[in-house]
C-alpha cells in the first residue's frame, strides 16, 4: 500500500534516540487479524513520516499474541500485542509472574463481525442469532430439556426462509479473539432467544453449564474453525459457493467485489451502525504495550502515540477509511499513552 505523507506537525512526533542501550532498532508487533491491517497502515505510515524505522507486524490471533506478549521483558519479547478482546484475568497473571507487570491498555476503535457469503451464491440475506445457534450448537435441548445432537442438517432446517443447502459455515478459531465475540453475542443470545437455555436449566443444568452448552460448537465438519486470518475464510468462501464465512467489517468493506454481507437482527452492519450501537455484533479493538520497553526500544511510545492520533484514527482518519470505527473517546486514549497509564 503506498501513502503521502501525513502532516503531522500536531502529533508531537520526535525522533530522538531513545534512551539507554539496545541491540534491536524496530518496534515489534503481534496478535489480532482483525486488527493487522489498521496496525499494518500505522506502521507503514510511521516509517514514511518519522526517522524511526517501520516497525514489524505480525499476526497469528488475540490470543497467541497475547502469549508472545507475556513471555517476559526484554529486546527478544514483543512490544505490543494487538487484540479484538480485553486481555484475560489469567493471561496478566501469566505476564506478572514472568515480569510484564506494567501494562498500558489503548482501545483504538470498534469493529463489527458480519456474515458474508459468495456474491453468486445462495441468498443469505438476513440472519439472527437463533439462526445461527440452531446451525452451529453441537446438541440442542428437547422440549424437556434432554440434550441430543444437532438435528439441523440444512439451513432450511433451522428456519423457513432460508437457503435449503448445506450448511457450511466458516468460523473464527478458538485463538482469535473474534471467537469470544461470536460465541457470546451470536452464539449464546440466540441460545436464549430460541428458550433453550432456559429448558436446560429447568432440566437441571446451572447456568455456568448451560452458557456453555449454548456455545458448544458442532464437530461433524458443518461448521469449520478458521485458524489463520480473513483471507483464509475468504479462500473457503471461494472453494464453497454454498459456505458462510464470519468476517470483521472492515475485511468485508475491502471485498465486496466477492462477498455479499446479511444483516443480523434486522440491521445491516456498517460504521453508523456500529458507531450507534444499532447493530448488534460489535466489538472494541485493542493493543497492549509493554511500559518496561518504553525508553528502551527506540519509538514505542512514539509509534503508539502516532496510532491513536486524530490523523490516524480520527473519523476523518485512514483507520476509518478501512473500516474501523473511530472511537468517541479517542482523546481518553490519547491521555492514556501519553501519561503511560498502567492498567489496575
Amino acid at each position: 500500500m503506498s501513502f503521502t505523507r501525513l502532516a503531522i506537525s500536531g502529533l508531537a512526533i520526535c525522533a530522538a534516540s531513545a534512551a539507554g542501550a539496545q541491540s534491536r532498532d524496530q518496534v515489534q508487533v503481534a496478535g489480532s487479524s482483525t486488527v493487522l491491517p489498521y496496525a499494518a497502515i500505522v506502521a507503514e505510515a510511521f516509517g514514511e513520516n518519522t526517522d524511526f524505522p517501520t516497525p514489524v507486524v505480525e499476526s497469528g490471533g488475540s490470543s497467541a499474541g497475547l502469549k508472545r506478549f507475556c513471555e517476559g521483558v526484554g529486546e527478544n519479547t514483543i512490544d505490543i500485542a494487538n487484540a479484538s478482546r480485553q486481555i484475560r484475568d489469567g493471561e496478566r497473571e501469566v505476564c506478572a509472574a514472568n515480569g510484564v507487570t506494567d501494562i498500558v491498555e489503548v482501545r483504538i476503535g470498534y469493529d463489527g463481525i458480519v456474515f458474508a457469503s459468495q456474491q453468486s451464491g445462495p441468498a443469505f440475506t438476513e440472519f439472527e442469532p437463533s439462526d445461527w445457534y440452531l446451525a452451529m450448537a453441537a446438541e440442542i435441548p428437547g422440549e424437556d430439556g434432554t440434550m441430543a445432537a444437532n438435528p439441523n442438517v440444512t439451513w432450511a432446517d433451522v428456519r423457513d426462509g432460508l437457503p435449503e443447502v448445506g450448511i457450511a459455515a466458516f468460523i473464527p478459531g478458538t485463538k482469535h479473539g473474534t471467537r469470544e465475540v461470536f460465541e457470546e453475542k451470536v452464539l449464546l443470545v440466540g441460545c436464549e432467544e430460541t428458550g433453550a437455555m432456559e429448558r436446560m436449566m429447568a432440566a437441571g443444568m446451572d447456568e455456568d453449564a448451560a452458557e456453555d452448552a449454548c456455545m458448544s460448537v458442532r464437530s461433524d465438519g458443518r461448521a469449520v474453525d478458521i485458524d489463520g486470518d480473513y483471507t483464509e475464510t475468504l479462500a473457503r468462501i471461494d472453494s464453497n459457493p454454498e459456505g458462510v464465512g464470519v468476517f470483521g467489517l472492515a475485511f468485508y468493506e475491502n471485498n465486496t467485489d466477492k462477498l455479499k454481507v446479511a444483516t443480523m437482527g434486522g440491521v445491516a452492519p456498517s460504521t453508523e451502525t456500529i458507531a450507534s450501537g444499532e447493530y448488534p455484533v460489535s466489538r472494541p479493538l485493542f493493543f497492549y504495550i509493554k511500559k518496561a520497553h518504553i525508553g528502551v526500544i527506540p519509538g514505542l511510545k512514539e509509534f503508539a502515540t502516532f496510532f491513536v492520533a486524530d490523523e490516524l484514527a480520527g473519523p476523518s482518519g485512514p483507520l476509518a477509511q478501512y473500516g474501523l470505527v473511530s472511537d468517541p473517546e479517542l482523546a481518553a486514549t490519547q491521555a492514556a499513552v501519553a501519561d503511560e497509564t498502567v492498567m489496575n
